[in-house]
């Protein structure tokens, strides 16, 4: 059996425990953001000012003001006509902790990244990667604004389009983080061998399954599938049901049409259940350290319970707190993932 990595010396763990707090913030960030779309916060706030945005409305005057301009859009408009400022309220200030918390993420990041770079505690391989970090969140909240900006025009929804973009770009730094913060946290012994190149392309396979799943997730989302279909395992007594090629032209179907929708992301959730019991049994044959188990562990279990989950949104017609949780299991199963991806690149002997 191959031995575990050996940990990483005291400033290389504390530049890790750092960027896995960055991580476990965009990780809320992602769960607040899916709330923010499930309660219909995120068009309540209709201007961008990334330096003064951090102050709310702290009068009345200013709180009458900040609502009549939100009663000037299609959302106010179309759909909460009437609404009092105390409803108001209720819906600015889960967007209002949405931006707030982006921020915070970009002061939790660049703060100890300064910190750190004038101790020269930084590996200078380090530095790029972690510039590249902080550029990424920069264009998050422009992608993030450009999002918004599609449901101020004339449908007060946002586009399903740039709402899966936001969610992939997330994702994307999301694991970008996780992955450096372990090759800090474990780096790679000298005595490794190579890795078992048949499992680490399963292990790439399950990763790109997961993110697919993740992005059929965000148009789910973004054309409010989850609110039909709510049967389980048939969909209104269908296997597959009637329209899935209704639109024209037939590819968007598989981005717009809420039946093709909501059925490519079971058929996905299908695949998962398959491919990842199948690589978890793989791996418990192999000569693996028990670190490497035990992600193969929680991977499998991390599946259970977002299959769980998904399914339990579904029948329930995507209650609030089930669907944010689902979400939420959506990034434990891919952070699974990635660690075993990571596991893998040294801990398993040669065929």
């Amino acid at each position: 059996m191959i031995g575990m990595s050996p940990l990483a010396p005291a400033p290389t763990r504390q530049i890790a425990l750092w960027l896995l707090i960055c991580c476990a913030l965009i990780f809320a960030m992602v769960v607040l953001g899916g709330v923010t779309r499930l309660t219909r916060s995120g068009l309540s706030m209709v201007e961008w000012d990334p330096i003064m945005g951090i102050i709310p409305p702290l009068s009345q005057m200013q709180w009458e003001d900040t609502f009549a301009k939100y009663q000037r859009f299609p959302e106010y408009q179309k759909i909460n006509q009437g609404m009092s400022l105390e409803q108001f309220k209720s819906i600015f200030w889960v967007e209002y902790a949405h931006r707030l918390l982006g921020r915070s993420i970009g002061l939790v990041f660049l703060l100890p990244f300064l910190y750190f770079l004038v101790r020269r505690l930084l590996p200078r391989t380090l530095i790029p990667k972690l510039i590249t970090m902080f550029v990424l969140g920069g264009l998050q909240g422009l992608l993030g604004w450009f999002m918004v900006k599609s449901g101020l025009v004339d449908r007060p929804h946002v586009s399903p389009y740039r709402l899966t973009a936001h969610l992939a770009m997330a994702v994307l730094i999301y694991g970008y983080i996780l992955w450096v913060a372990l090759g800090l946290l474990f780096a790679r012994a000298e005595n490794d061998v190579p890795t078992n190149r048949p499992l680490r392309r399963w292990g790439l396979a399950v990763t790109v399954a997961v993110c697919v799943m993740i992005l059929s997730g965000g148009f789910v989302a973004g054309t409010k599938a989850g609110f039909a279909f709510n049967t389980f395992p048939l969909m209104n007594g269908q296997l597959i049901p009637e329209g899935v090629l209704a639109m024209k032209p037939v590819w968007s179907n598989f981005f717009e049409n809420i039946a093709t929708v909501q059925l490519d992301h079971r058929l996905i959730a299908y695949l998962l259940c398959f491919i990842i019991p199948l690589y978890w049994y793989r791996i418990q044959q192999a000569d693996v350290s028990a670190r490497t188990r035990a992600v193969a562990h929680a991977l499998l279990a991390a599946l259970a319970l977002q299959i769980s989950l998904g399914v339990a949104t579904l029948l329930l017609v995507v209650p609030v707190a089930l669907a944010a949780a689902h979400q939420a299991g959506a990034l434990l199963l891919f952070s699974a993932a990635l660690f075993m991806n990571h596991e893998l690149r040294a801990s398993v002997s040669p065929l």
